[in-house]
């Protein structure tokens, strides 16, 4: 009696090569993801070390000795929470100022015909390409013949003119794509436009506008250059400089600069854990019209 034998069915290539290309794309995710990660993990295992040991040899990942002390420095230091305060005021000042005149000249762009509308939106667009170290020298001689050197409301007026005009192309962008027949029935029902934008066009840009704060936010408190050049008062810096400036007598607090910088960074990363959704909405609505 012959055994019959039943042949198991191949798999076809298109699977195989969908199974390959899923193995590529994972491999790709997780190498990205390390090489992402680790300068993170690393500024983690030196913040928690004494600084005598961070250039041991042989270097070692996870510290032998786990000590806090850097991050209470930061937290006790009257100096690191003035950066703070400092950053978190000018960056809480230039975002409301920003947001509100970039919603009400976005909307005066988006709503409006007149003469010269084209060259003038074109012209802030071409603000956006100009580099900021290419206008230092200019912004240092404005100051000081203002008399705003070396002082926190010239610093909000530095860092509004950058993000105003991102701002404004951002809004304008996003109220483009609200229909103008609302404004004409909020009108109609005998709203002003001041009213109209406040109470009908602003909640409905409420993505497009946290998107522009939550830029202008984290444009103000990573700047470094700006403040560099326009404060000299330790007093007045800002967490970046701050960092920068952590320099002993005789060797750089490597622990202590590894803790702030880590410390610093946490409010921007839960501002955009926060407004995640409203920023990609507000990203993606706004630079439909670019």
């Amino acid at each position: 009696m012959s055994v019959e034998r039943i042949s198991q069915p191949k798999k076809h290539f298109f699977f195989k090569k969908l199974r390959g290309s899923k193995i590529g794309t994972y491999s790709f995710l997780v190498v990205s993801a390390v090489l992402v990660l680790f300068p993170v993990l690393w500024m983690i295992s030196v913040s928690v070390r004494p600084n005598n040991l961070v250039f041991e040899y042989p270097a070692s990942f996870i510290p032998k000795i786990f000590t806090l002390e850097a991050y209470k420095s930061v937290f006790s230091e009257s100096r690191y929470l003035r950066y703070f305060w400092n950053s978190y005021v000018i960056g809480m000042i230039v975002t409301i100022v920003s947001a509100v005149l970039g919603l009400m000249a976005g909307y005066g762009l988006s709503r409006y015909s007149f003469y010269g509308k084209k060259t003038l939106s074109m012209f802030i667009v071409a603000t956006q390409t100009v580099p900021a170290v290419a206008i230092l020298i200019p912004f240092f001689i404005v100051m000081v013949r203002l008399q705003l050197y070396n002082t926190i409301f010239g610093l909000v007026l530095t860092y509004a003119s950058f993000a105003l005009p991102y701002s404004i192309v951002m809004l304008e962008g996003y109220i483009d794509s609200i229909p103008k027949e609302l404004d004409e029935a909020a009108m109609m029902d005998g709203a002003s436009r001041f009213r109209t934008l406040r109470e009908i066009i602003a909640p409905i840009a409420l993505p497009g506008i946290v998107a522009t704060m939550i830029y202008t936010f984290i444009l103000s408190w990573n700047e470094f250059i700006f403040v560099m050049t326009l404060i000299q008062n330790d007093a007045l810096r800002t967490i970046p400089v701050g960092i920068a400036m952590m320099k002993g007598e005789t060797t750089y607090q490597w622990n202590t600069m590894m803790a702030l910088s880590l410390v610093g960074s946490l409010p921007v990363i839960i501002l955009y854990l926060i407004g995640q959704k409203y920023f990609i909405l507000g990203l993606s609505e706004g630079a439909v019209k670019g």
